[in-house]
C-alpha cells in the first residue's frame, strides 16, 4: 500500500490549491472566466480507444452502459452467495468503478477529514494496490445523498482523471497508474445546492468537463498531458445542472452532448462551439443522454418531467425542427436511460420502470418496482441489471414484454452504477465494493 503525498507535499498542495482558489474567486471575479479560443496544435497525443475488456469511463467503452458480448454475469447473489471478493471502502463515494487492464480505480472522500482519495485495486483479487491523496482542504456543504466523490474517473491508459469540488471551484486531477499526482487544474468556479457529480469525457488529446452551477455555466477542455486549457466556453445557462457530458459520433459528426440548465445541448468537441440546442427536458437535470446513429434521448427531472428524442443533425435552436417526440410526465431525474435494439429502458427515481419504442416514444410496457433509485441500468446480453437505493438488485429480460428474472438483496444501499466485465459484476454499495460472479 503506497501513500503518495507526504506531509511536505500536502502543504505545497494545500498552498497551491488555496492560491488557485483565490485567483478564481477574486482575480476572475468569482462569476466569470474568460472564454478561451482553441489552442493551435492541441491534439498531439495518441488517440484513446475504449477496449471491450475495460470500463475506462462513465457508461463504459462505447458510452452506452452495454457490457461486452458473451458475458455470463450471475443471475443470483447474496452476502454469502456469488461473492468472489468484497472490500470495505474508506470514506464515502458514489462514483462508478473505472477499470483499465488489471486495475480498478475508485474515488472516495471523507468530509470530516476533508480529503479526497483515488483508490486502486487488483481486478482479479480485490487486493489494494495503492491509495493516493488527490486533495486535502475545505469541502463544500452538499446534499446528504451526494458525496465528495460522485463523478466517475476516466482513464486514457496512462493517466486517471479525477474531478473534485472545493469550497470555491471544481478541479480536475491527473494521476499516473501508480498513483502519482501529475497535475491538478481548476475547471472553474463552482457552487451548487446539491454538490458536484458530473463525470468528464475524453476526446482526442483533451479531457472535457462541465461546471454548471450558480457561479456560471462553463465547458472546459484541458490537455490530458499538461492540464492546460485547450478551450473554454460559457454555456450561458440560467439553472444548475448535475449531468455528465459524453462525446459521441451522432448524425455523422462528433458531438459533446449534455442535458441540463433548461436545454439539451450539443457542442463541437474540437472548439466548444454550440452546434444545436433543444428546449427541455427540465430546469434541473442529472442524467446522461442515450444515443443511436442519428438521435439523442434526454430525460429529466425537476421540477418538470419529460423524455425527449432529438434528431442530432440540426443547427441552432432545433426545438421546432428536430424534436422527434416528447413523452412522459413520469420520466426519471437521476438514472440515465438505456437503449437497445430500438427500445429505450428507463427507471425513474421512485422505481417506475418503463420500456419505450425509441421510434415514437410509445410506452411498450411499464412496471412499478416501488423502490427509490439513483443507479442506472446496465445491459449484458439480453438481460438488464438494475440496483435500487436499498441494495436490492433486479435482473430483467429485454424485449417488448416485461419479464423479471431475479431479485437479490445486499445489506447496504446502492447509489453507484455497476460495471459488468469478465462475467463479473463490479458493484459499489454505500459501505463495500463487491465482485459478484460464478465460483
Amino acid at each position: 500500500m503506497t501513500f503518495r503525498n507526504k506531509a511536505g507535499e500536502r502543504l505545497v498542495t494545500a498552498l497551491a490549491t488555496l492560491l488557485v482558489g483565490l485567483t478564481l474567486a477574486f482575480a476572475c471575479g468569482a462569476a466569470d472566466l474568460p472564454e478561451v479560443p482553441p489552442v493551435a496544435g492541441w491534439d498531439n497525443l495518441p488517440p484513446v480507444v475504449g477496449k471491450a475488456s475495460d470500463w475506462p469511463w462513465w457508461r463504459g467503452p462505447n458510452l452506452d452502459n452495454h457490457a461486452p458480448a458473451r458475458q455470463q454475469p450471475p443471475l443470483r447473489w447474496a452476502v454469502k452467495e456469488g461473492v468472489l471478493w468484497r472490500i470495505e471502502l474508506p470514506g464515502k463515494g458514489h462514483a462508478t468503478p473505472c477499470i483499465y487492464g488489471e486495475r480498478v480505480f475508485l474515488s472516495a472522500g471523507d468530509a470530516q477529514e476533508k480529503v479526497v482519495w483515488l483508490l486502486c485495486y487488483d481486478r482479479p483479487t480485490g487486493r489494494k494496490l495503492w491509495q493516493s491523496e488527490v486533495y486535502r482542504g475545505s469541502l463544500p456543504e452538499i446534499h446528504a445523498d451526494n458525496s465528495p466523490a460522485s463523478a466517475t474517473p476516466a482513464c486514457d491508459g496512462e493517466r486517471v482523471f479525477v474531478p473534485y469540488q472545493t469550497d470555491e471551484a471544481v478541479f480536475l486531477a491527473a494521476l499516473d497508474l501508480d498513483g502519482k499526482v501529475l497535475w491538478r487544474k481548476p475547471a472553474g468556479p463552482y457552487k451548487s445546492v446539491q454538490g458536484y457529480s458530473a463525470s468528464p469525457a475524453i476526446y482526442k488529446s483533451a479531457i472535457i468537463i462541465p461546471t454548471d452551477g450558480s457561479l456560471g455555466n462553463r465547458l472546459t477542455a484541458l490537455h490530458r498531458g499538461t492540464g492546460e486549457v485547450v478551450w473554454r466556453v460559457d454555456m450561458k445557462q440560467v439553472r444548475e445542472s448535475y449531468a455528465s457530458l459524453l462525446v459521441a459520433r451522432v448524425a455523422g459528426r462528433d458531438q459533446a452532448l449534455l442535458i441540463g440548465g433548461v436545454t439539451t445541448r450539443s457542442y463541437d468537441p474540437n472548439s466548444g462551439n454550440l452546434l444545436w440546442e433543444c428546449d427541455g427536458p427540465a430546469e434541473f437535470c442529472a442524467a446522461t443522454v442515450a444515443f443511436d446513429s442519428n438521435t439523442v434521448y434526454a430525460t429529466a427531472g425537476y421540477p418538470q418531467k419529460a423524455l425527449l428524442a432529438i434528431r442530432a443533425g440540426g443547427a441552432g435552436n432545433v426545438t421546432q425542427s428536430h424534436l422527434a417526440w416528447k413523452s412522459d410526465t413520469k420520466a426519471g431525474y437521476v438514472p440515465s436511460p438505456l437503449l437497445h435494439e430500438g427500445l429505450l429502458y428507463a427507471v425513474n427515481d421512485t422505481g417506475l420502470m418503463r420500456c419505450y419504442d425509441a421510434a415514437n416514444g410509445d410506452t411498450v410496457w411499464s412496471h412499478d418496482i416501488k423502490a427509490p433509485f439513483y443507479s442506472s441500468p446496465v445491459l449484458s446480453g439480453d438481460r438488464i441489471f438494475l440496483f435500487d437505493r436499498k441494495g436490492r438488485g433486479y435482473v430483467m429480460r429485454t424485449g417488448r414484454k416485461f419479464e423479471l428474472l431475479a431479485v437479490n438483496d445486499l445489506p447496504a444501499g446502492v447509489f453507484a452504477t455497476p460495471v459488468i466485465l469478465d462475467s463479473r459484476i463490479y458493484l459499489r454499495t454505500l459501505k463495500d465494493f463487491y465482485c459478484l460472479g460464478k465460483q
